[in-house]
């Protein structure tokens, strides 16, 4: 009767050693591939969400650098001697200007504008600053710049370039605009991916009307007004290399 017994419990059903090992190896598979999954998932999720962020950024900053560079004045100050230069200047990485948009915004009336591409630990930002215009006797290179704000950040190469209008009605572009008589046709801005090359928003350009052809102090007016021809006239063209940037503002930029 005792060997029966022994027999009978041989015989039940159970999970050896072998078994629990594997079942424990397919659940730890499967949880990791879970966690995989949904580690994926939210990084897709950040990477749209903060791609759209920055999207949204720039377009404040090509509407905030619109309505500056828009309205910029036309001021004479001496330059040595008995010449005059415009008070405006820039480089590659800054631009300084006197505009009207302090006026139009009700804020402090005329203003001097500074626009400088920073970097800081890696970091590329496009800082806004300002000043009050005190008329045509302050020196303009002493102004002194205040209340900082972040344009545009991120991991970006951003410069500045600068375009007069030729004779025959053609743009010729520069680096530099200093101790001129007048002021640039267009301004524009280059801002590219550091790790694509890509340009975010190409032929970025901005019209200044103060010193612009007629055409350019029109509603709507583009690049195009800037070859003192009628906007809409077909033999008036914009080189192919400024293209148009997508979602530009009416008048803003081409």
């Amino acid at each position: 009767m005792i060997a029966a017994a022994r027999l009978g419990r041989r015989a039940e059903h159970g999970f050896t050693l072998i078994e629990v090992l594997a079942a424990l190896a397919i659940g730890s598979a499967v949880i990791a591939s879970t966690a995989v999954l949904v580690n994926n998932v939210a990084l897709n999720f950040d990477r749209r969400t903060g791609l759209a962020g920055r999207t949204d950024q720039l377009l404040l900053a090509v509407d905030r650098l619109a309505a500056d560079l828009g309205p910029a004045r036309q001021v004479q100050q001496p330059n040595g001697g008995s010449d005059t230069a415009s008070t405006f200047s820039g480089d590659a990485v800054e631009v300084r200007f006197v505009t009207g948009s302090g006026a139009a915004s009700g804020t402090l009336g005329e203003e001097v504008i500074g626009l400088r591409v920073e970097a800081t630990d890696g970091v590329d930002y496009l800082v806004r600053r300002r000043a009050r215009w005190r008329g045509q006797s302050t020196p303009f290179a002493s102004v002194l710049l205040q209340d900082p704000v972040r344009l545009i950040e991120g991991q970006v190469d951003m410069s500045f370039a600068f375009a007069s209008l030729g004779p025959d009605g053609t743009l010729s572009w520069s680096e530099t605009w200093s101790g001129k008589p007048s002021l640039p046709r267009l301004v524009r801005l280059t801002i590219r991916d550091r790790a694509s090359g890509a340009d975010l928003l190409p032929g970025l350009q901005f019209v200044l009307r103060a010193d612009a052809p007629a055409a350019c102090a029109q509603p709507g007016a583009n690049a195009k007004c800037a070859t003192a021809g009628k906007p809409d006239s077909p033999q008036q063209t914009v080189p192919a290399n400024d293209a148009s940037a997508k979602g530009a503002p009416a008048g803003a930029r081409e």
